[in-house]
């Protein structure tokens, strides 16, 4: 299994999930309680009752103001996670007082703090596309059943787009290209980067952009452990022009993918995905496919790593994989997670990375 990673920044939902309803979410193992104050502000705190342990997540908990009631005996907390009623008596116990979880909302995403210290100085990585209205951006959210390394393994080697996603974003030439590789080991970034002259234009990209005929196209990956992985993805008709000398890039299509990869449980993950885009942003229909075929897309990756860890599962002890070039981003990737996780004063005891 893959160790988690404490003492960082973690997706736990969108933006427009959080609201005057309790949400709850499990990061890391914790049950995190999210919800917002009249005021707007967006807070997280334990997801358990100090009294009988009861989700405070689950009707009937309310809120009333900006305190939690519990819905089964009525204990209430305040936003710092402080109990300010017990039933039956005046005095509250000492020990009745909740974990609370710094917050930052950032790109559209709620961020919560799982550390044994506070964040300091230390914020997420970026993802602006996710806001700019320079951008349409279609999103989700999909569970998968698996350890979030396997994800991390996925999206680092897109070489598997040409077998599982075949007919949506996969094409001969993103298996058969090959790829560069380069590690920033104090920042914990990957970077890998993909560059076809000259391509297939999968239905994906043909229906959104309405190119005809063969593509450049580019898949640039930044992966920031251990849960941010951005996609830049350009295509553009073989022989347009390519990037000007200031950065502009007017003869072609950018999709920016976004995807906040948070372990749930060791065998559970939230699969945070969105794909931004610079072109069509008023068209409806568009969106409405990218949004459509983008979620299938999602699926097929989900369907696979549930298969692989029920697979995994079954291994025998001191089982051997075998890697190759194209697994070079992923096996970086993995030691930077083994790193951070034996950094962290909140390991796992016995964890180690896969």
């Amino acid at each position: 299994m893959t160790a988690f990673v404490r003492n960082q920044w973690y997706v736990a939902a969108y933006g427009r999930e959080v609201g005057r309803a309790l949400l709850g979410r499990t990061v890391l193992g914790e049950p995190i309680l999210l919800y917002r104050t009249e005021d707007g502000r967006a807070v997280a705190m334990s997801d358990r009752c100090v009294h009988r342990r009861f989700p405070l997540s689950q009707a009937p908990s309310r809120l009333d103001g900006d305190r939690v009631v519990c819905g089964y005996h009525g204990f209430t907390y305040g936003t710092d996670g402080g109990c300010v009623y017990v039933p039956g008596q005046q005095r509250i116990p000492r020990t009745a007082r909740l974990n609370t979880y710094p917050v930052i909302e950032q790109d559209s995403f709620v961020w919560v703090w799982i550390g044994d210290r506070e964040p300091g100085d230390t914020v997420p990585p970026r993802a602006p596309w996710m806001d700019s209205p320079d951008y349409t951006v279609v999103s989700g959210m999909e569970p998968i059943d698996g350890d979030y390394g396997l994800l991390v393994d996925n999206l680092m080697d897109l070489s598997h787009e040409t077998y599982l996603h075949g007919g949506y974003i996969g094409t001969p030439e993103v298996a058969e290209t090959p790829i560069t590789t380069e590690v920033d080991e104090s920042a914990g970034v990957v970077y890998v980067s993909r560059h076809m002259d000259d391509a297939e234009c999968p239905p994906f990209y043909a229906k959104s952009t309405g190119i005809e005929g063969r593509i450049t196209r580019w898949q640039d990956i930044e992966y920031h452990a251990p849960c941010l992985y951005l996609l830049h993805s350009r295509i553009a008709p073989v022989g347009a022009p390519g990037p000007n000398a200031d950065g502009s890039d007017p003869h072609a299509f950018h999709t920016e993918v976004v995807y906040g990869i948070t372990p749930s449980t060791e065998t559970t993950t939230y699969d945070f995905w969105a794909v931004a885009r610079d072109f069509a942003l008023g068209d409806q229909e568009v969106t409405d496919f990218l949004r459509e075929n983008n979620h299938t897309v999602v699926m097929q990756d989900v369907v696979a790593l549930n298969v692989l860890q029920q697979s995994l599962n079954t291994e025998k002890a001191g089982y051997q994989e075998l890697s190759i070039n194209i697994d070079t981003g992923g096996l970086a990737a993995r030691r930077i997670l083994a790193r951070l996780a034996q950094a962290g004063t909140g390991q796992r005891s016995g964890a180690t990375a896969r």
